[in-house]
């Protein structure tokens, strides 16, 4: 744990910071604010959505076979509104104080430029699957960069990092916040979790994609619901906990957590955790859409950044603030209940539990496949895919059972490697995510529904033969 926590420390500090941040910087530059001048838009787009192969412009896919632009901005929320949401915040809290929470904010604002041109990249670079559109990073830096290898290194780190790391963090709370609620033995939890995880996972995107869609918005509307209750009961302490926050993110007022860089880094850090943008993970699921033009898909895509973020983190953040327990030695997930107990009662513990439950578990099918598309993109034997699903299964359980410190920090080093080799392949091709917008831009203005045509950008059209 030494040797890892040290490697994990070095990324953190002197990498991720600077290029998660620089490169939203220099995006949200070249985009002209594009996450503040379109946010009509992207909500526009969201509720527009439904309709499945209507809206696609290539028709080579039976309807039955296409996922909708809703679908898959839920597969993506699925995998984002998860344990990073309710625990992640609550450790960013524990160790780096309130501040932590500013920082947050200031990635999921700028980082949302990074989510979009992922998105947008994914959506350009796409290719035709078996049962639905395939794409995301190592697509666009096979076709964009030329780079098979740069592409597998790829591959291999998010594999690594949704396919095992991260679902044995979700199992984790999911096991602690049961057993802190109903007294339940962590490996009856894994092995309850493990069971699901692949009678789901062998049904493929489609079953994936149908149950997200449903329970997502349902548990984060009610989860949305409860923290909207604690700060109207507890808003004397509103501007209390703002202040808090906002002194202690540049280390004024009293010492509390560990001072203004450990509320930047696990500000950070478990804001790119739960929000994921610029990390690579959520154009697997962008691309997985039929809409008419990349940038439709890239905009949804900023959205879910906000939502996550700017909504459900903040959320857990003032139940955790507002109660007053955040300094109390608590960390992750029994933090947060021990917070909800102290303002809701007892009951609302158990809510936590039902909660956690539920956002975990969509992530960890959501986070399965993100795994086996990259595994497609590696080899398509199918008998790899099999073995990933049993993989992934074998880490839920294993996940369930060990320490909270281990599944974190092995969490945080696959994360940063797959983020640093994304980020640098969006900065080379986030050019091509440009000429989209503009062209977008320019279409709307002409008061027409924007269509994408390989011929927009000639330098990759050979490139593009999923678009018209």
């Amino acid at each position: 744990m030494d040797i890892l926590n040290s490697i994990n420390d070095f990324l953190w500090t002197w990498i991720l910071i600077a290029v998660l941040l620089g490169g939203g910087i220099y995006f949200t530059v070249r985009l002209g604010g594009t996450q503040f001048r379109m946010l009509w838009e992207m909500l526009r787009l969201l509720f527009a959505s439904g309709r499945r192969h209507d809206d696609a412009a290539d028709r080579s896919l039976p309807p039955s076979r296409s996922i909708s632009s809703f679908q898959a901005f839920m597969v993506s929320l699925a995998s984002r509104v998860g344990t990073g949401n309710i625990a992640g915040v609550a450790i960013a809290i524990a160790v780096g104080g309130p501040g932590a929470v500013f920082w947050m904010w200031v990635v999921a604002i700028i980082g949302s430029a990074n989510a979009f041109v992922e998105s947008t990249l994914a959506q350009l670079f796409k290719v035709r699957g078996d049962h639905s559109y395939r794409g995301g990073p190592a697509y666009y830096i096979l076709k964009g960069l030329k780079s098979r290898g740069f592409a597998i290194l790829f591959a291999v780190l998010i594999i690594l990092t949704f396919g095992l790391a991260f679902n044995s963090v979700q199992s984790n709370t999911i096991a602690i916040a049961l057993h802190n609620s109903f007294g339940v033995a962590p490996w009856i939890s894994g092995a309850v979790c493990m069971v699901l995880t692949l009678a789901v996972i062998f049904g493929g995107i489609q079953r994936i994609a149908r149950i997200n869609e449903i329970v997502v918005p349902v548990m984060a509307l009610l989860y949305l619901g409860l923290g909207l209750y604690v700060v109207i009961t507890r808003i004397e302490y509103f501007p209390h906990v703002l202040e808090l926050i906002f002194e202690n993110a540049f280390g004024f007022g009293p010492a509390v957590g560990g001072g203004m860089g450990a509320a930047l880094m696990m500000g950070v850090k478990r804001g790119l955790f739960s929000n994921e943008a610029g990390e690579g993970s959520t154009p697997n699921a962008a691309a997985t859409a039929a809409v008419t033009h990349p940038v439709k898909q890239g905009l949804i895509q900023t959205l879910g950044v906000f939502t996550d973020t700017l909504l459900v983190c903040t959320a857990t953040a003032f139940i955790i603030l507002c109660s007053g327990v955040f300094d109390s030695g608590l960390t992750g997930i029994e933090l947060t209940q021990s917070a909800l107990a102290t303002e809701v009662g007892s009951a609302a513990s158990t809510f936590v539990a039902i909660a956690i439950l539920l956002f975990a578990f969509t992530s960890i099918i959501a986070n399965y496949y993100y795994g086996e598309t990259n595994l497609a993109f590696i080899n398509t034997d199918r008998r790899l895919r099999f073995a990933l699903r049993l993989a992934v299964g074998a880490m839920v359980m294993i996940g369930s059972v060990a320490t909270l410190e281990a599944v974190w920090t092995m969490a945080d080093i696959t994360m940063a490697l797959m983020t640093l080799v994304n980020m640098t392949a969006i900065l080379l091709l986030g050019k091509y995510a440009v000429k989209c917008l503009h062209d977008y831009r320019k279409q709307k203005r002409r008061g027409l529904d924007p269509q994408y045509h390989r011929d927009t950008i000639p330098e990759i059209a050979s490139e593009t033969d999923c678009w018209p």
